[in-house]
């Protein structure tokens, strides 16, 4: 964006190296801290779904921001443009399973079945390997799965904030409750779904406000 413009845009890049499986996002992981106070990284969770995932790049792009989208392998593979499309505009894209199935209860090999096969539907979607960034569906981990990821090199991603976006349709129920968290907790990594209308009403909005505040976009 045009120096001096409002967009809220991206502060700084960090580089994650997955070696031995971090698992990053304080509300499970307490090892690993990469932000500084009023910093914010954006991420999106279960699409792709045309409608509303597109009005989110919109809203990313309005801004000139980045952010990381963790895709369910059914849905990449359902709408692969859609899955380059966000590569195109610049964000990250990890995975999410193949069909978005709770890993903790599931048999360890069906669970890592769910995991192996939602990265290569994803990277299949988008014609390449993804990056190795995964975060489990309900943030219901176990330690079965961790040692699977931790030995595949996968980074995993909690959170911080959780917009909860998923039980409302109103995108100001989802506004006002990410600037809460973010007043509560002063940082973080913010979970929202590129699948749910309250998040993709909302975005815009949210990004002028963070931008307002001082936030800055990791």
């Amino acid at each position: 964006c045009a120096r001096g413009s409002a967009a809220v845009g991206v502060s700084r890049v960090v580089e994650i190296d997955t070696a031995e499986g971090p698992q990053l996002g304080l509300q499970q992981y307490k090892f690993h801290d990469f932000l500084e106070p009023g910093e914010v990284v954006l991420t999106f969770d279960d699409g792709p779904l045309r409608p509303y995932t597109t009005a989110v790049l919109n809203a990313l792009d309005a801004h000139c921001t980045k952010a990381t989208f963790f895709n369910v392998g059914k849905m990449a593979l359902a709408d692969p443009e859609m899955v380059r499309e966000i590569e195109r505009r610049g964000h990250t894209v990890g995975s999410h399973t193949w069909s978005h199935r709770n890993l903790r209860a599931m048999a360890p090999a069906l669970a890592k079945g769910e995991v192996e096969l939602g990265f290569s539907a994803v990277s299949r979607a988008v014609g390449h390997p993804v990056a190795p960034f995964f975060r489990f569906p309900y943030l219901s981990d176990s330690r079965a799965m961790i040692a699977h990821l931790k030995a595949r090199s996968i980074g995993m991603f909690s959170i911080e904030v959780d917009a909860v976006d998923y039980r409302t349709k109103d995108p100001q129920v989802v506004h006002n409750r990410v600037l809460a968290g973010l007043k509560a907790q002063g940082k973080g990594i913010i979970l929202f779904h590129d699948i749910q209308p309250s998040t993709a009403g909302a975005l815009k909005g949210l990004l002028d406000a963070l931008a307002a505040k001082g936030y800055k976009v990791v």
